[in-house]
């Protein structure tokens, strides 16, 4: 499956319209288990490359905002979860990188 930038403005524009304007970029490295994008200043778009790796989305969604208070680093921090849909077959996951980013 080519997970692109088109894909990804598909599926905000059909799931989160609201941020259907925003500059989408793929990061510099991207992960094996996750094809990771920019999505505005301050969020990102996380899509797993594979079903082997989709049941990480939900885990994330759950546990990450819970394990940030412990850790020493700054990670990023779910703020929703995209729907399967025709486009895309697993749930992903957009983060912000900053919580001092306003949304609107």
């Amino acid at each position: 499956m080519l997970i692109d930038i088109l894909l990804v403005r598909q599926l905000i524009k059909n799931q989160f319209p609201q941020w259907a304007d925003l500059a989408i970029s793929p990061v510099a490295t991207s992960g094996w288990d996750n094809r990771t994008f920019h999505l505005g200043d301050h969020m990102l778009v996380r899509l797993p490359s594979d079903a082997q790796y989709a049941f990480q989305v939900e885990k994330e969604q759950y546990w990450l905002p819970k394990l940030q208070p412990h850790l020493p680093l700054i990670i990023p921090k779910p703020i929703t979860m995209g729907e399967p849909s025709k486009e895309y077959p697993w749930h992903w996951s957009i983060p912000i990188t900053n919580e001092n980013a306003k949304f609107c």
